[in-house]
């Protein structure tokens, strides 16, 4: 199986993620976004509700692509690259959401969103936690490393991060770091006894996911 069926092969939920998890992160002065694997598009819808911007969206996938041109206002069916038709359009926000960690380069990515962004732009982006308690625990337990079809160890995933790398690959692409937060915490009996015993040392590892907001 090759790595378009692979994504060709999720179900459409996996593409319809609102993403509202994100909404507390967002400035509201943004007018002008770009989400950067927009899939069929109901982040953008939920902005465009709440804030009244304009969403470009670009997404490789095609069907995901057809339906978020329902959604937002313009949508790239493509790769996110340096060859993509975005008419020297600028924006005030570029989301990557659950994206980064599904390119073989994001270093080079982050950096070409830079150039996309207008004066005092933000890039917000949400990246999964390799660290996640449980994953780690399971891991452990089963002495394996099972890919699934979506979540921490999704198959489609390239790149896995802490949070410590995540810092480390916004700052080595210039990007200054003005906010980071973990979102989707899980709780449990094992977790809230190792974490007691080790004086909290561990909080972050409750963590699904990183939210990361970010300026040149």
């Amino acid at each position: 199986m090759n790595v378009i069926n692979l994504y060709t092969d999720k179900s459409k939920e996996y593409y319809s993620n609102t993403r509202q998890d994100i909404f507390s992160f967002v400035p509201s002065e943004i007018k002008h976004v770009l989400d950067v694997g927009c899939g069929s598009g109901y982040f953008g819808k939920f902005l465009k509700e709440r804030l009244g911007c304009t969403v470009w969206g670009v997404e490789p996938d095609v069907d995901s692509a057809l339906e978020a041109k329902q959604n937002i206002d313009n949508v790239l069916n493509c790769p996110f690259d340096r060859h993509i038709a975005l008419q020297s359009q600028k924006f005030d926000c570029i989301f990557f959401n659950d994206v980064l960690e599904h390119l073989i380069d994001p270093y080079q990515t982050l950096k070409y969103a830079q150039e996309l962004l207008l004066p005092n732009g933000y890039i917000i982006s949400s990246i999964p936690n390799i660290l996640h308690f449980f994953t780690i625990y399971n891991i452990l337990k089963t002495q394996d490393w099972k890919y699934e079809d979506a979540g921490i160890l999704d198959k489609t995933h390239i790149r896995f991060f802490t949070k410590k790398s995540i810092i480390r690959l916004h700052e080595d692409c210039g990007l200054k770091i003005i906010n980071i937060q973990g979102i989707n915490a899980t709780y449990g009996k094992k977790y809230n006894i190792l974490n007691f015993l080790l004086r909290n040392a561990i909080k972050d590892m409750r963590y699904i996911q990183f939210v990361t907001v970010a300026k040149k």
